[in-house]
């Protein structure tokens, strides 16, 4: 894909996205994706020749092969929000084969999904492309609804099915967070031992997040705290949602922030506020790879890619995203993954 197509699909906020240059924290500090990331950064750490090749196997598959970029398609919302509502708008996705057909049809790095849609096709695909189990879940059906990440199996069953890496998440400042990140230290410590890579969803959940009808849970300043904690558990690739706007410690006066974080770290661009959580992943050290959200029909793919190049611009590994491609006609999600990489694959899209 060219840059003219880019600009065409950005349509008005092109010039906005496309020219922005980045004055907080410089490019030159970021340790930037490319084909020798893993030789740069992880072959530096505590990480065991096992897992530097399952690392590889990641970076190396797809598209994407061996660019430092990552683009993977999660398929955990069958639990996270409910079969019915994920798959009945594309019903083929009850058949997990298709979730694996679409992630290998559309150029992925890794399918990242549970164990029972990975190990139902283990022997048929696990040596086509990375598995990513995801190891714990919100279970979505108690009434009332709650929000708590529970553990769904064990490492050693993910290590069994085949999986490249585990994944998991933890609701940073839920009443359970500190339950949640002991299991996915222990876990991820474990999976490591085992020679496979570990991907953190960093995600906030707390009531006191909202303030005066604004919702901070997205802000720049507690989402990037969240991926510093999770790079602490060795998390090898964050998860982060889009940071949707900034100042949550200064709404909800918990907590410590400084004053620079906002006049000197960040501004209200959305390049800026992301290059802030890619900083908050020990500069890129561990890459920071965002999320999709969900889709909306029409659109879609424009936003999908205005979202690519905001994290790429940043100084972000890459895009997970789910929803957007599997709620489509298989043809549409294959060409909506495509649009994605593509972006990561169009040289004058460079770091701001």
């Amino acid at each position: 894909m060219s840059q003219t197509n880019v600009a065409q699909l950005l349509g008005k906020d092109a010039e906005y996205l496309l020219s922005h240059e980045c004055k907080t924290i410089s490019k030159n500090s970021i340790h930037l994706p490319g084909e020798d990331f893993i030789d740069k950064v992880f072959s530096q750490t505590n990480r065991s020749p096992q897992v530097l090749r399952s690392l590889q196997s990641l970076y190396g598959n797809g598209r994407l092969a061996n660019t430092g970029y990552l683009s993977i398609l999660p398929v955990d919302q069958g639990i996270e929000h409910s079969a019915g509502s994920s798959f009945a708008p594309n019903p083929i996705y009850f058949d997990p084969e298709n979730i694996i057909k679409l992630a290998i049809d559309g150029g992925c790095n890794a399918v990242a999904s549970t164990y029972g849609v990975l190990a139902m096709n283990s022997r048929k695909y696990a040596h086509k492309i990375p598995f990513v189990v995801k190891i714990n879940h919100n279970e979505f059906l108690s009434y009332p609804n709650t929000y708590n990440q529970i553990m769904f199996g064990s490492v050693r069953e993910a290590w069994n099915l085949g999986a490249a890496a585990v994944g998991a998440t933890i609701y940073f400042g839920s009443e359970d967070s500190s339950r949640q990140i002991i299991e996915v230290a222990q876990a991820f410590e474990e999976a490591h031992a085992l020679g496979m890579a570990t991907i953190l969803w960093c995600y906030t959940r707390n009531s006191g997040f909202k303030v005066d009808g604004v919702d901070y849970h997205t802000s720049a300043d507690l989402s990037s705290q969240a991926n510093h904690l999770g790079v602490t558990i060795q998390a090898d690739i964050i998860k982060q949602k889009m940071p949707t706007n900034n100042g949550g410690y200064l709404a909800t006066k918990h907590g410590k922030t400084h004053e620079k974080v906002y006049s000197e770290l960040t501004t209200d661009h959305p390049i800026d506020l992301t290059r802030y959580q890619v900083a908050n992943c020990y500069m890129g050290r561990a890459g920071l790879i965002n999320s999709g959200g969900e889709s909306k029909g029409q659109g879609d793919i424009e936003e999908a890619v205005s979202t690519a190049v905001v994290n790429k611009r940043a100084g972000g590994s890459g895009l997970i995203l789910g929803r957007k491609a599997f709620q489509k006609p298989f043809a549409e999600g294959v060409q909506l993954l495509n649009s994605v990489q593509d972006v990561y694959l169009d040289n004058s899209v460079t770091i701001a």
